[in-house]
């Protein structure tokens, strides 16, 4: 059963409540009516219960009618059906604890703003009913306290139980489309593996074999089929706290130009704090093969250092002079800028540039 699913099933039990409650309701008319002051008014109130029950039905059962139009106009109705008991019911009668007219049929708007709103919301819906029903006693009274004691717990765990629900299904959707993608996203894989890899890893070794000209095919080839099977690797999914090891998202990009030193133990991040870094660490790799050459060589060292973490990537190219990135920056190249120091910035950590010897890049992100 789906999110939505679940939020119709509660809704329908507010309307199964609504019509119970109605139908108690009408059997205290039918045995009191001989003592009420105005019986016509009481079976009037009783009739304006059972259209709004309809209404509310129907309404509620609609989530774009679910707004705050609705919410006021059944508090405002419940509430007026209540008030209505004073000209009903004897001021005897209700000083003593009588039932008023609509009786527990008013913890129905309870139910439906707590739904609707959580248990706060629920609580408010609750403390205008009980104010209602105070100014008909009168007076402080055993049955007002319990009567109002009664509607805030339902308002309160109603909402709080009703959150919780939603909460754990929107988890178990997620939750069930990550192992979807995943199963799928592990097929292709081993269908890849199972011959474009295989292939690519034959032309290397056979170019590199050859020499001349087959092995820069070779190399090109080499180089293919590292960035694929990064690509098609498939990283462990984050635990149940949404946390992700770093050492798994950047260890598909080891290759025989690029050298990786990762702690022993694990790196826990925020699955999508790792996956923006893993992505900056991409783009700074990717740097790095598109300007150092074939023979350039890069070196990423990842340490965890309690309150931070912190990925360096070195490398032996040709580097670039000062100001470049500045340069580049102000001529609308923001690769840079975007790919490593803005995804940085995005998840509250920073990241340096320096050419000194080759490049380095400097990524940290505090915890």
């Amino acid at each position: 059963m789906g999110l939505v699913g679940l939020e119709v099933v509660l809704w329908r039990a507010v309307a199964v409540y609504r019509f119970v409650a109605l139908g108690y309701a009408a059997v205290l008319m039918v045995n009191n009516y001989h003592s009420y002051t105005r019986p016509w008014l009481g079976w009037t109130v009783l009739a304006v219960m059972a259209v709004w029950s309809i209404v509310a039905t129907y309404t509620y059962g609609r989530a774009d009618l679910r707004g705050w139009p609705l919410l006021i106009a059944d508090l405002l109705v419940t509430m007026g059906c209540l008030i209505a008991s004073h000209w009903v019911v004897t001021e005897a009668s209700l000083r003593r604890g009588s039932a008023t007219l609509p009786m527990v049929w008013v913890a129905a708007v309870v139910a439906a703003w707590s739904f609707s709103g959580g248990r706060w919301r629920g609580v408010i819906a609750a403390l205008f009913i009980s104010g209602a029903d105070l100014w008909l006693r009168g007076s402080v009274t055993m049955a007002t306290v319990n009567a109002t004691v009664l509607l805030l717990l339902t308002g309160f765990i109603l909402g709080y139980v009703v959150s919780l629900a939603l909460d754990a299904e929107e988890q178990l959707q997620r939750a069930t489309k990550l192992e979807a993608a995943t199963k799928e996203r592990e097929r292709l894989a081993r269908g890849i593996h199972d011959s474009v890899l295989q292939v690519l890893a034959i032309i290397s070794k056979r170019g590199a074999e050859l020499g001349g000209e087959a092995a820069e095919l070779g190399r090109l080839a080499g180089e293919q089929e590292v960035t694929l099977r990064a690509l098609v690797s498939v990283a462990p999914p984050p635990t149940a706290s949404g946390q992700a090891d770093l050492r798994e998202r950047l260890r598909p990009f080891a290759s025989a130009q690029v050298q990786i030193a990762s702690p022993a133990t694990v790196v826990p991040l925020p699955a999508e704090v790792a996956d923006e870094l893993a992505a900056a660490v991409n783009s700074a790799l990717d740097n790095v093969r598109v300007h150092g050459g074939p023979q350039t060589r890069a070196w990423v060292l990842l340490e965890d250092e309690g309150d931070s973490v912190t990925v360096t990537i070195r490398d032996n190219g040709p580097g670039f002079p000062n100001g470049r990135l500045a340069q580049a920056a102000q001529e609308g190249r923001l690769g840079v800028a975007q790919s490593i120091v803005g995804r940085l910035r995005d998840i509250g950590g920073s990241a340096s540039v320096t050419s000194h010897d080759g490049t380095e890049v400097e990524l940290r992100v505090p915890r």
